[in-house]
């Protein structure tokens, strides 16, 4: 690896060989000295194009074997990820791809939630946050991809929104 220090090189290694690609600042932290350390070489990282921040405390970590730098995970396990598996759901275009109902694949994905809004591009895909004040239990269904759990709008509910638009 081109470009990488030693200390970098051990920590990416770690990661790989246990296939942790998702970590947080705990599990890498026995490799530093200090949190200030961990700090600069998490930004080296980043700057490098090596991780991905996602939340305040969770990365991704872009594989060696990725071509060139460039690597893409499924969007929805990103998502499932950023919220630590809870208060949110998938919906709009995205979960009417995902039941079936259209063919088109969307550009953009809609995440309900409850403490994030705006837009935020990871990889080659734009995820736009929508807050609500309540989450309704019964409006989303849990299901898995590549053994990852996310949750989506269920098939009845994108039903009835794809009538209402």
């Amino acid at each position: 690896m081109e470009g990488l220090s030693k200390k970098e090189i051990e920590v990416i290694s770690y990661l790989e060989l246990n296939e942790k690609y998702f970590f947080t600042r705990k599990e890498i932290k026995k490799f530093f000295n200090s949190i200030g350390e961990m700090n600069v070489y998490i930004h080296r990282l980043m700057k490098k194009g090596r991780i991905i921040k996602l939340n305040r405390t969770k990365y991704y970590l872009i594989p060696v074997r990725a071509y060139k730098g460039h690597w893409s995970e499924h969007p929805f396990i990103i998502i499932d990820e950023i919220f630590n598996g809870k208060n949110y759901f998938i919906g709009g275009m995205a979960a009417a791809y995902y039941w079936g109902f259209i063919e088109q694949i969307p550009t953009q994905i809609e995440v309900y939630c409850l403490n994030k809004q705006g837009r935020r591009k990871i990889f080659n895909f734009t995820m736009i946050f929508k807050r609500l004040r309540i989450l309704n239990k019964k409006d989303f269904v849990k299901r898995k991809i590549r053994e990852h759990s996310f949750f989506i709008l269920s098939k009845n509910k994108v039903e009835e929104w794809l009538k209402s638009r």
